[in-house]
């Protein structure tokens, strides 16, 4: 009898997977290149997208710029019965104290959230940026067409919305355009500091900045390779915390780190020919991005990127020196790899969003044991869950077991000192929570 209920149990949650290989195969082919092109070509001929550029130009720069991303959410919301709620979001900075603040302004984001019908105050982010600088980020004046750094990202965060406005998911997707990440984050640091006060369980945020070269300052050309930025655990994490890191380990197990992983785990499953990279830093070296602000309020946040950057290509003037064009113009842009990043995305917002809840507390124990044990608690909406381990050398989760709907598990035969282990929960439709790292420990 034991035998029959591990066979149907096997086959059922099988047939679940099959049937999510064709809803994230579907939304994978459903991203445009055409689409990106054509928005990365409207968002360059405004000219310049520096924060601090013309407001009341309908041609040329931020203001003219946001409008439009903000009129091309509301026609993707028309199109599905309104199913995005669109709206500016801004916090005004000051130019004391900021070097790169020319004068005061408002920072304006542009929000579209797609409310979840099971979990609406449950959001997953994807950004891009809107703003755009020169050699000079003070010169606001000067033609700045920002192609890759960062249309790209921003047109890619428009038509992952256009493609997945046309399902409906459990827990919220949230796309938006943020502002003044040249000038010091702010955009981000306004839109975290909203989603706290408005108390939003986030479950990630995937900032997306230059998505769309694929020729690197260092002469190499692969269009199937991108970064994946996280750091290794929370700057918010407590004192205790930090004490038990030493002796149950956990450097490298942090939930920006557990996002990471899940994104590759995904992309490797459902885009094979993709070469997913997890570098294991908040973002490039000494460098920052808009997921920061997330990370230091204790979001999970990661960066999404291109593998090989032209530093020729970003932050500076057009012109041509020495035989070398400088500028970060369209003809750089490769709108395949765009849409092939943009895909990655789309994939992993959706399987977060379709996905219940992750357990919050998970217990393991084991010390001096032939097996490794845990304790969860149980969620809302998942019918199973999933213990992970892995070698503590590997980045990635290796090895799992489906153990149903149940809240403790004994593993036996594995020795808890020589692996990491995690759990996740699985729900009716197949789609996983991204893992929790044991965050207590039992003794028996």
């Amino acid at each position: 009898m034991k035998s029959l209920l591990t066979f149907i149990l096997f086959f059922s949650f099988n047939l679940l997977f099959c049937q999510n290989n064709t809803q994230l195969y579907n939304i994978i082919d459903s991203i445009s290149a055409k689409r990106i092109e054509k928005d990365i070509q409207t968002l360059v001929d405004f000219g310049t997208r520096n924060t601090f550029s013309d407001t009341l130009s309908n041609t040329r720069g931020i203001g003219a710029a946001r409008r439009w991303i903000k009129s091309e959410f509301e026609s993707i919301s028309k199109a599905c019965n309104k199913c995005l709620e669109v709206f500016y979001q801004k916090v005004f900075v000051t130019k004391e104290g900021h070097s790169r603040v020319p004068h005061d302004a408002w920072v304006i984001n542009v929000v579209a959230i797609q409310r979840g019908t099971k979990y609406p105050n449950r959001y997953v982010i994807m950004s891009g940026d809107i703003d755009s600088r020169a050699s000079n980020t003070m010169n606001f004046t000067i033609d700045a067409p920002g192609a890759n750094d960062n249309a790209s990202g921003m047109a890619g965060t428009i038509e992952a919305a256009r493609v997945l406005s046309k399902h409906t998911f459990e827990s919220s997707i949230v796309y938006v355009g943020l502002s003044g990440e040249e000038q010091g984050l702010f955009g981000g640091a306004g839109l975290a500091s909203y989603a706290k006060e408005h108390h939003w369980d986030i479950i990630g945020v995937l900032n997306n900045d230059m998505i769309g070269n694929i020729k690197g300052i260092d002469g190499v050309i692969d269009n199937r390779t991108f970064r994946i930025f996280s750091e290794p655990v929370p700057p918010t994490e407590t004192d205790k915390q930090r004490r038990l890191r030493r002796f149950y380990g956990g450097e490298v197990d942090g939930i920006s780190r557990q996002l990471a992983r899940y994104i590759h785990k995904t992309t490797k499953n459902y885009m094979p020919e993709m070469n997913p990279m997890m570098v294991y830093r908040l973002d490039r070296f000494g460098r920052g991005g808009h997921h920061r602000p997330f990370n230091d309020l204790g979001y999970a946040g990661i960066r999404i990127m291109e593998a090989h950057e032209n530093y020729n290509q970003q932050h500076q003037d057009i012109r041509e020196e020495n035989g070398i064009r400088y500028g970060d113009v369209i003809e750089h842009v490769n709108f395949e790899y765009a849409k092939k990043l943009t895909a990655v995305n789309a994939i992993n917002l959706a399987s977060l969003a379709w996905a219940p809840p992750a357990p919050k507390q998970v217990a393991i124990g084991g010390i001096v044991q032939p097996s490794a044990k845990f304790k969860w608690n149980k969620v809302d909406g998942a019918i199973g869950y999933k213990i992970y381990w892995r070698d503590t050398t590997s980045p990635t989760w290796d090895y799992s077991k489906y153990v149903g709907d149940i809240s403790e598990y004994i593993l036996d035969g594995i020795v808890i000192d020589n692996y990491f282990f995690g759990i996740s929960s699985v729900g009716e439709n197949g789609y996983e929570s991204i893992v929790t790292f044991p965050n207590s420990v039992f003794q028996d």
